[in-house]
């Protein structure tokens, strides 16, 4: 949909609002991020999310054993192969979170103006009148009338299954509260959040190395989720960690900005990280509520213009429990995607809610919507002029296959490549039409022995926003000869007739590398 404006004349989009949605071969540009847990972990519910559209798979350390996760993780092995749907796999790292653990699994009920003593003492069960923390350094870190929240998973902002204490007095390691709403905590973890509080805890704990070096390393993990990620230095240490790992040093690494010391570093953490996270759970509560929507928008601005993969978190919370999001659920979804969001991260609404497929299902065709009316030419020029000139070799191929593809409406762009990065520059200049992202392996050596690169390229363009992955026959290499490309492209062509989405007579642009040179070229399909 090509207009100057972000809706079309009001007559037109009046009448087109009451019209069916179409079915499209891609659900969505967008794409979803799922959390796997209790409700969806076995094979079948699996099966169901990535027929609904989710293209990365989450896996949350903070809780369960690893032994548990490898489980899922063999479901969605299964799944994979089932489907024919490629996911990507995302570990979430604890970092310095706090937790009350309730170890009896008891509610716990709150009441307004009680009091409610946060202790270290572990050996305390937890109850209305003493909630135990992982952390002894709290009753350092805070002081009379400090804001503390504590919930399930993460603070959901609901008035009845979280809890707002506001810090009274301090007794040696002990931290006293006065219970500032009612409420029922149930579960057998708690998060706690500290408003504008420095935790002096490590971003990456002891236990997330032992994890990432254990499971994360068995799993070939494509993408590391650095929770409480506080400055630029936290994920350049995070990615000193990987590279000693082996074949995770590819693993790209996504910052969770989740406080204020977060979001006061992000230009700094931006041009370290591989992509951004909103968590907008926590950050939510670290700022005043009003300002948390310029966050959002200020923060996927600086990721698009980057060119590095924005995720959005918390959209549709009550999902969790019910069929249908609230009406401003919805609208929040679109507005993530109008504002230029790469991927939509579903936790509590797929871990352990009642709906997770219908939840990705119901995610996805609000996104699609959106990019219905997502204004490509605007957006297309302010990455222009954001780039400047003179452009990169690299940037202005991307820019100029896009504007091709745009003016002569082709169907796809197909962009040949073997790291990802071409790819990747063409997604940021938000193409109307998908890039099939053909990624041709490459042969490399240890000196030990000889392995393919490309299954992490390909995988990890799943968080990319109309970034659709195909990976190639090894033996054609991506800087070849002209008929090497040729017998490639024809692959990749009859894969998208087949599947539905390039039909006789459409228009595709393709991209790729002829011996030194970088070729745009458009070709029209016979019957």
């Amino acid at each position: 949909m090509h207009s100057n404006h972000l809706l079309l004349e009001e007559p037109i989009r009046m009448a087109s609002i009451l019209e069916p949605s179409k079915a499209s071969f891609f659900p969505a540009m967008t794409k979803i991020v799922g959390t796997l847990g209790p409700r969806s972990r076995s094979v079948e519910v699996i099966s169901g999310c990535l027929r609904a559209g989710m293209s990365v798979a989450r896996f949350d350390i903070s809780w369960g054993a690893p032994e548990y996760h490898q489980e899922t993780l063999e479901n969605l092995k299964v799944a994979v192969k089932t489907t024919k749907k490629l996911c990507a796999v995302m570990l979430d790292t604890v970092g310095p979170e706090l937790q009350v653990v309730n170890r009896s699994e008891k509610s716990i009920s709150l009441q307004l103006d009680s009091v409610v003593i946060l202790t270290p003492d572990k050996g305390q069960e937890a109850s209305s009148e003493v909630l135990p923390i992982n952390f002894s350094g709290l009753s350092k870190a805070v002081k009379k009338g400090d804001t503390i929240f504590v919930g399930q998973y993460l603070f959901t902002g609901s008035e009845t299954t979280s809890v707002w204490l506001e810090v009274d007095v301090v007794k040696g390691e002990d931290v006293v509260c006065v219970i500032k709403n009612t409420a029922t905590l149930a579960g057998s973890l708690f998060t706690l959040h500290a408003s504008q509080i420095r935790i002096e805890l490590p971003t990456l704990s002891e236990k997330d190395k032992e994890v990432i070096s254990t499971w994360g390393v068995k799993n070939k993990i494509d993408f590391l989720s650095l929770s409480y990620t506080r400055h630029a230095e936290d994920v350049r240490e995070a990615r000193e960690f990987l590279s000693k790992l082996g074949d995770l040093c590819q693993t790209q690494i996504f910052a969770k900005i989740e406080n204020v010391e977060g979001l006061t570093h992000f230009d700094e953490i931006l041009q370290e990280a591989d992509g951004i996270i909103l968590s907008r759970g926590n950050l939510g509560i670290d700022l005043p509520s009003e300002k948390v929507f310029l966050f959002q928008k200020a923060a996927v601005y600086k990721c698009n213009m980057a060119g590095k993969p924005a995720v959005v978190t918390r959209v549709v919370d009550s999902m969790t429990g019910n069929l249908r999001p609230t009406r401003a659920e919805a609208t929040d979804v679109a507005n993530a995607v109008l504002d230029g969001s790469d991927a939509i991260l579903l936790g509590a609404e797929t871990l352990r809610g009642l709906y997770p497929v219908q939840t990705i299902s119901t995610v996805g065709k609000i996104c699609a919507e959106a990019e219905k009316v997502y204004n490509h030419d605007v957006y297309f020029k302010k990455t222009v002029k954001y780039v400047g000139e003179p452009m990169t070799h690299m940037e202005s191929i991307a820019s100029s296959a896009v504007r091709a593809a745009i003016k002569v409406k082709a169907s796809v762009i197909i962009c040949f490549t073997s790291t990802g990065r071409a790819a990747r520059l063409l997604a940021k200049y938000r193409p109307t039409m998908p890039v099939i992202s053909v990624v041709i392996p490459r042969l490399k050596t240890n000196q030990l022995r000889w392995t393919f690169t490309g299954a992490f390229e390909a995988r990890q363009s799943l968080v990319v926003r109309g970034l659709f992955p195909l990976l190639a026959d090894p033996r054609h290499p991506a800087e070849s000869t002209n008929s090497a490309n040729e017998s490639v492209l024809k692959v990749a062509l009859d894969h998208g007739k087949a599947s539905g989405f390039i039909k006789s007579h459409d228009r595709i642009v393709v991209c790729q590398k002829v011996g030194d040179a970088s070729v745009v070229k458009i070709i029209e399909l016979e019957d």
